[in-house]
């Protein structure tokens, strides 16, 4: 049994301060038009907006020249998703990030096209 000065927590136990308190006991964000792969791209600007959290900052530092889906947003910051989407909401109601959907893929060809192409492989 564990003495009086040994703690029940360590390194293990994981962060102490609960995701909510990261957005200030807000747990939907001010926007919903984030998804897991909605990109994520910082806007250039000269100076950091005022009133942000240590968090805001973080993603506009991992933003800033290529864009990132939330889902690879959140995973960097090893936040729920929930809590990653409120703090994009933040930055961009503030101006501070803009979203772009992810470029759509082509749709697959025909099955008669494919077949075309093959045949004609054959042929060499």
């Amino acid at each position: 049994m564990p003495g009086p000065e040994e703690s029940w927590w360590d390194v293990d136990a994981g962060p102490i301060v609960r995701p909510f308190a990261r957005t200030g006991g807000r747990t939907r964000p001010s926007r919903d038009e984030f998804n897991l792969i909605t990109l994520i791209i910082a806007v250039p600007t000269d100076g950091v907006p005022r009133g942000l959290e240590p968090e805001h900052l973080v993603i506009l530092r991992m933003c800033t020249g290529a864009p990132l889906s939330v889902a690879e947003i959140s995973a960097r910051l090893d936040l729920p998703v929930t809590v990653t989407k409120v703090l994009l909401g933040d930055l961009l109601d503030m101006g501070a990030v803009h979203t772009r959907a992810p470029i759509a893929l082509a749709e697959a060809p025909e099955i008669h096209l494919l077949q075309a192409v093959l045949d004609g492989i054959r042929k060499l």
